[in-house]
């Protein structure tokens, strides 16, 4: 049956519900749920990613609950699922895991407007994935600070940065390990990517990684990008893969 009422717990998939032609049954967001901006003004909010209001939830009568292992609490799920709720849950580790993420998700909710999108992103795959640099860029991108944290191998994004030409230089490590200054050095990032989600990095932080003794700060290879190219899989994915490429591959 196909779900009248879905509330989504992912900002990203928010977006992709909305572009995909089902943003008027989606009832329930967080807070962190913006795109697209005016529309998502008319959806109850159900807290944040990781402290979800079930009771709200509930109370929305969602039919579906959008959710994805990275972002959301298994508690909440299994609280919805023994609720009753339908949870989709994604866990998309690389970029055709995600694009296949979208086609179910596209499938479970009866969208067909989801496939010019996907279709795209696919052309932008193929392309990047037949002209890979035979020597990647050596790639840093913290995604917090104090502590010190980056991706590891078992992300998107780091699956992203290869498919657009780099190389991450923690690939050896999973999840969001924790690293310093000294290690940041001794790997020898040629690009260095600040990414203003989830940790807002901003003009205030350049100048401490351009006192790093690394590649990136002489050639002047240091930048502060919006956050979605690296983290958000949806309708922007064939968008943030281009301007990446671009970025990693001059």
């Amino acid at each position: 049956m196909v779900p009248r009422r879905i509330v989504s717990l992912v900002p990203s998939l928010t977006e992709a519900l909305f572009a995909f032609g089902a943003g008027e049954r989606v009832v329930g967001r967080t807070r962190y749920c913006t795109q697209p901006p005016r529309a998502v003004r008319r959806v109850a909010t159900v807290g944040g990613t990781k402290k979800v209001d079930v009771e709200r939830v509930l109370a929305l009568g969602a039919d579906l609950v959008v959710a994805v292992r990275e972002e959301n609490r298994r508690e909440d799920v299994e609280e919805l699922r023994r609720a009753g709720v339908e949870v989709f849950l994604g866990e998309p580790r690389t970029v055709a895991e995600a694009l296949v993420m979208l086609r179910e998700l596209a499938r479970r909710v009866g969208t067909p407007r989801a496939d010019a999108f996907l279709k795209r992103t696919e052309r932008v795959i193929r392309r990047l994935e037949s002209s890979l640099p035979e020597r990647p860029r050596r790639v840093f991108v913290p995604v917090w600070e104090n502590p010190l944290m980056t991706v590891g191998a078992d992300t998107y994004a780091h699956d992203l940065l290869r498919l657009c030409g780099g190389e991450n230089v923690f690939g050896d490590r999973i999840r969001y390990p924790e690293v310093s200054p000294e290690e940041v050095e001794a790997r020898r990032p040629e690009v260095v990517l600040l990414p203003d989600e989830p940790y807002p990095f901003s003009a205030a932080e350049l100048s401490g990684y351009y006192g790093l003794d690394i590649p990136a700060a002489y050639s002047d290879s240091i930048f502060l990008v919006d956050g979605k190219l690296l983290t958000w899989y949806g309708p922007r994915m064939a968008g943030s893969l281009a301007q990446l490429a671009a970025l990693l591959r001059f």
